[in-house]
């Protein structure tokens, strides 16, 4: 188990982006996240986990897919993709989008759809 501490942002920082990722494994966390901060339009493509993924948004509009199903979660809603359920979001307000990405790992594995 690591020392407890904060965890500065910048260590987990995706490149020059404002996301940020965290992998508990290195942290002695059983959980993983991303905190993504998207532009309108902005998302990951089609992709599973071998285990749950449940999202948080912070701020701003994402239409969300999990499955056969599409809905649009705001600031203060929760969704959640069930293990190895096809799943994506995307920014479709009108300004930032501040997203929790919750995994059920301390290991993110992530699979992406072949491009069709």
């Amino acid at each position: 188990m690591s020392t407890p501490a904060a965890i500065p942002a910048d260590s987990i920082r995706i490149g020059d982006t404002r996301s940020l990722r965290f992998e508990g494994a290195a942290y002695g966390s059983n959980v993983s996240f991303f905190l993504v901060t998207s532009d309108p339009g902005q998302g990951p493509g089609l992709h599973r986990h071998p285990y749950d993924e449940t999202w948080s948004v912070l701020e701003g509009e994402a239409t969300i897919v999990v499955g056969d199903k599409t809905f649009v979660a705001r600031a203060g809603d929760t969704a959640v993709a069930p293990a190895d359920t096809w799943h994506r979001f995307t920014n479709t307000g009108t300004g930032t989008l501040r997203i929790v990405c919750i995994h059920a790992s301390p290991v993110m594995i992530q699979e992406f759809a072949p491009e069709s």
